[in-house]
């Protein structure tokens, strides 16, 4: 994947807290519509191995152990605005492809949104590094993942997450990888504009649960994202992003593999699988999803609620 290196990139959207000072480890962070972390999984699923069990844990509902942050955070958004100006720094540095791609999924949801007579509103995104505290949802170490909370529609990062994703997960990785994980989190601020994220009871778990249908949507909603990536027009009415390949998709599809619940569970939890843990769905459902929002291209699509709905 390459972005145009004439487009002009929109700083707008991100807060950078990198370096402002986020707080020490401690407290909970209590996220919803899915919001669960990645790594998160991780930390839960060894505890259970390790007889530490399912005590307090819940989606929304938090991750127990982790602790209070310094309140005071302030966002500084003149670094990323002074590198981050055209798509030429996007094709270099790792804090810019994340903007062209927040300006790409901002673009095409707004019109999305249009064609069906709603106006979109574009969550924050927020650059971390090592802890952050959020304005709705409690405080949280980079341990948590990527995540979004729907108290405040923000999306929060710490970008060492996508090292992670090819050292700890063996992922191919690569900027359409990238782009998945982002466009994943934006599936669930789409939950939560329409209400979706609200028919789900926190705690629940399970190969057919909410919360896993949930995840399921926004893997879809993400894969409708990629396959209009390169015809979404920026400012200047040229796409912003070229040159996707069949190897971009299939590391996209290799991400949204590894973070499959029994994948997380039998190389990164212990070894034994347990469908009723399931929060965010195996890893062949979440390959069918991202590939259905794909192949399709459409919303409508990614129904993973509908009665009788084939999860896989």
């Amino acid at each position: 994947m390459r972005f145009d290196e004439g487009a002009d990139l929109n700083t707008s959207s991100i807060d950078d807290l990198r370096g402002s000072g986020g707080g020490g480890v401690g407290g909970r962070v209590a996220l919803g519509g899915g919001g669960l972390g990645i790594v998160g999984l991780i930390i839960y699923f060894v505890i259970a191995q390790l007889g530490g069990g399912g005590g307090g844990f819940s989606v929304p509902g938090g991750i127990p152990g982790l602790g209070g942050l310094e309140q005071g955070q302030q966002a500084d958004t003149s670094a990323v605005a002074s590198a981050c100006r055209t798509g030429e720094q996007a094709n270099t540095q790792l804090d810019c492809e994340v903007v062209a791609v927040v300006n790409s999924l901002d673009g095409y949801w707004t019109d999305a949104f249009a064609a069906s007579g709603q106006t979109y509103t574009p969550p924050r995104t927020n650059f971390f590094s090592g802890s952050v505290n959020t304005g709705g949802c409690g405080g949280a170490t980079s341990d948590v993942g990527p995540f979004y909370c729907p108290a405040d529609a923000e999306v929060y990062i710490d970008l060492t997450f996508f090292q992670e994703l090819e050292t700890r997960f063996g992922a191919q990785g690569g900027p359409f990888a990238r782009a998945y994980v982002i466009a994943h989190e934006y599936g669930h601020h789409i939950q939560n504009l329409l209400g979706t994220s609200s028919r789900v009871q926190g705690g629940e778990s399970g190969p057919t649960s909410g919360s896993v249908r949930l995840e399921l949507q926004a893997d879809c909603y993400a894969g409708v994202w990629a396959n209009h990536a390169t015809s979404v027009p920026t400012r200047t009415g040229r796409p912003l992003i070229t040159d996707v390949t069949q190897e971009d998709v299939a590391a996209a599809i290799d991400t949204a593999e590894r973070i499959g619940d029994d994948y997380i569970q039998s190389n990164l939890g212990g070894g034994r699988v347990d469908e009723s843990q399931f929060t965010h769905g195996s890893s062949a459902q979440r390959e069918k999803w991202y590939s259905t929002g794909y192949e399709t291209g459409d919303p409508a699509r990614c129904d993973t609620f509908a009665r009788g709905v084939d999860l896989g």
